[in-house]
């Protein structure tokens, strides 16, 4: 588990469960959240969400739950029975959010919606068909969200202040697409530094290649901790 005041969760985007524990131990005290998504899922599956919970660690399991609501339920009901992730994520369609609050009932797992994903530009919306502003589409969804039950957001930094306004106070804030200053920005579009995304609400930033493929993972944890204290402190 993350010491108080460490907002970072580590994204574990490698392809085998030995990798993952391997960065795990590297990382040591400096994290206690950590992100497996699709890739790690199909090479891992729940044994080695198991296997980081028991160590301690918090899980963020990201696989963008997205099908029939009887199947999402379904699905959110065996992912929480079997191991309790600390956080899930679902898609932001209310019909899905719905059932995925009816699956994890009685459950400590928090539900995430996904907004809208941050290697999407204006230029992507446009081209699934919405032609909405980025920013309507993400204060719909998280409208919708908090009227589903759903316990925090996943958005993008740049839509942070905004999303704060319309979801309140009491959900959680979940915020990819976060790099130091001068960090490479990947595949990502719209990001912002750690200290940005803090001052303008987030409660956690999942940070993946700036420290899974830095020559010392641990110390990077470290640096962007150091970076992000004054706002730490502010909140």
């Amino acid at each position: 588990m993350n010491a108080p005041g460490n907002p970072l969760i580590i994204a574990l985007d490698v392809d085998s469960a030995q990798e993952a524990l391997s960065l795990v131990e590297r990382i040591g005290p400096a994290a206690g959240f950590y992100k497996v998504g699709m890739e790690l899922y199909a090479a891992a599956g729940m044994s080695l969400v198991k296997q980081i919970s028991a160590s301690g660690r918090q899980v963020f399991l990201d696989l963008k739950l997205y099908d029939i609501g009887e199947t999402v339920k379904r699905a959110t009901r065996c992912i929480c029975q079997s191991a309790a992730p600390a956080f899930l994520t679902v898609h932001g369609s209310r019909s899905v959010m719905q059932a995925a609050v009816e699956g994890r009932a009685g459950s400590s797992t928090k539900l995430l919606a996904v907004t809208v994903l941050t290697s999407f530009d204006q230029d992507d919306l446009a081209d699934l068909g919405y032609p909405n502003a980025i920013a309507d589409l993400v204060d719909l969804r998280v409208r919708k969200a908090r009227e589903s039950g759903i316990d925090g957001i996943v958005c993008s930094p740049l839509e942070l202040a905004r999303v704060r306004q319309v979801a309140g106070p009491g959900m959680k804030l979940v915020t990819p697409g976060v790099r130091s200053a001068g960090a490479d920005k990947g595949d990502q579009k719209r990001v912002a530094t750690p200290a940005e995304a803090l001052s303008n609400g987030a409660d956690y930033l999942v940070i993946g290649r700036q420290v899974t493929r830095a020559a010392d993972p641990r110390a990077a944890c470290e640096q962007i901790l150091a970076e992000v204290q004054t706002p730490l402190s502010a909140k």
